[in-house]
């Protein structure tokens, strides 16, 4: 039987910030929900080496780092709920929020989580190769690839900029573009092709990434001009898909701003959104760093602007009593 549950704090997504959202609102005594979506854990899940979260100093697990948040969410006093959430009623507090098996959720204050999801190809070897070689996340794994060939795959900003990033740490990066120019802002451009380190490989589609014999990764990817239609193959160690990302904001589709990307919009320096007690935090609203820490961060701030709403609120009830 469908079930209601009531809470002062609803939170959509268990990634960092959703999960650092109810640590610190359980150690406020709201006594949060979270829903844990599709992707119990975000992305981190599928991230294999993290090293670069503060407080370890040697290389952890994604799932692992993951699974701790949850355990401490869970300790403090946060519910964990297993669901998908379809409908979200932001025109009145409470808000009412409901789950694909008809739970009903009554919220006094909500924070959306609900991350971003990275673009991918839908190439043979792409799936396959994930964390083997193949990323979408020059900032998370470009480390890895210190003194190593690596290629990057797309022609926006988030391609050249994760290009330029890669030179930190290789010699040799390949930007592979399927057009004969790219779409990113002059300005990168610029810094894009005054980088010795860095070559273009203009109308080149990446038909499969290609693996070695054996345990090993990632050797190289199939290329297809996308003018004469000839195959060619382009040797790396690493290949990073950098096509953009899809924040996952469908439910609040005219509920909610939005900007030009799909993004959630917040008030600069919160996690205020346009409806008085509904807050964002991490991928969701941020295009921008995209980090496991950031949104960490993030989601502290949720907790602690959402606090502070429901402090004032309460105070002004009882004044206006």
């Amino acid at each position: 039987m469908p079930a209601t549950h009531h809470t002062k704090m609803l939170i959509l997504g268990s990634g960092p910030a959703g999960l650092s959202a109810a640590i610190y609102a359980a150690r406020a005594g709201m006594r949060p929900i979270v829903v844990q979506g599709i992707q119990p854990g975000g992305q981190l899940t599928i991230t294999t080496d993290v090293e670069n979260y503060p407080g370890f100093a040697e290389v952890i697990q994604g799932p692992w780092l993951m699974e701790q948040m949850t355990a401490q969410a869970t300790h403090v006093g946060t519910a964990m709920i297993w669901d998908t959430i379809v409908d979200v009623d932001l025109s009145q507090r409470p808000f009412r929020i409901t789950g694909d098996g008809g739970d009903v959720y009554v919220a006094e204050t909500l924070v959306i989580a609900t991350g971003a999801q990275a673009k991918w190809l839908g190439v043979p070897g792409e799936q396959e190769l994930g964390g083997k070689g193949v990323s979408a996340c020059a900032t998370c794994d470009g480390f890895f690839y210190r003194g190593k060939k690596v290629v990057v795959i797309g022609g926006g900003n988030t391609a050249v900029e994760e290009a330029l990033y890669l030179t930190n740490h290789s010699d040799d990066v390949t930007l592979i573009h399927r057009r004969d120019s790219l779409r990113s802002e002059k300005i990168l451009q610029d810094r894009l092709f005054a980088n010795p380190k860095i070559r273009t490989l203009w109308n080149k589609k990446v038909e499969r990434f290609v693996a070695g014999d054996g345990v090993s990764g990632l050797v190289g990817v199939d290329l297809v001009d996308t003018v004469t239609g000839e195959p060619s193959f382009e040797p790396t160690d690493g290949g990073f898909v950098a096509i953009g990302h899809s924040p996952s904001t469908e439910l609040f589709k005219g509920k909610l701003p939005l900007d030009a990307d799909g993004y959630l919009q917040v008030t600069p320096g919160t996690s205020l959104t346009s409806i008085p007690g509904v807050f964002a935090a991490g991928d969701v609203t941020d295009k921008i760093y995209r980090q496991a820490v950031t949104a960490a961060g993030m989601g502290c701030m949720a907790a602690l602007d959402a606090e502070r709403f429901l402090a004032e609120a309460e105070y002004h009830a009882m004044v206006d009593a």
